[in-house]
């Protein structure tokens, strides 16, 4: 899915075409969102301007969780989501993204980090 970039292609005053004055560049390039879910770990690499690269999480099983009385991290697996503060729908499909409440082995936790941006879960557990 393309994007369109301003000035790239118009047409003149008299209604004729015009030509390109150049192609689109990598970070022009509109994408699908990454919309995570729970399932068997996956991950794809996508390319960003300069010489970046951003982790992209497809599937995840497991989230790193932070219990704050015991200043602990724990590695938990993910059961279910319960809530989604950005889309309803995207709770009923069970979309993982910044901010949605999801059930793990060791309780109820909020996402903190941008599975779709940064590859991993991150969350905190809520008591």
């Amino acid at each position: 899915m393309l994007k369109s970039v301003e000035n790239l292609r118009k047409k003149k005053k008299t209604g004729g075409r015009r030509t390109q004055s150049r192609g689109r560049k990598i970070f022009q390039i509109d994408r699908y969102a990454a919309e995570s879910q729970i399932g068997k770990e996956q991950k794809r690499i996508k390319p960003i301007r300069g010489t970046g690269i951003k982790i992209v999480s497809i599937t995840a099983e497991y989230a790193n969780v932070s219990d704050k009385t015991t200043k602990k991290i724990i590695r938990s697996k993910i059961i279910k989501t319960i809530k989604n503060k950005s889309n309803r729908d995207y709770e009923r499909r069970g979309i993982l993204t910044k901010g949605s409440t999801i059930e793990t082995e060791h309780g109820i936790a909020t996402i903190t980090s941008r599975p779709g941006q940064d590859g991993v879960i991150n969350c905190i557990l809520v008591k």
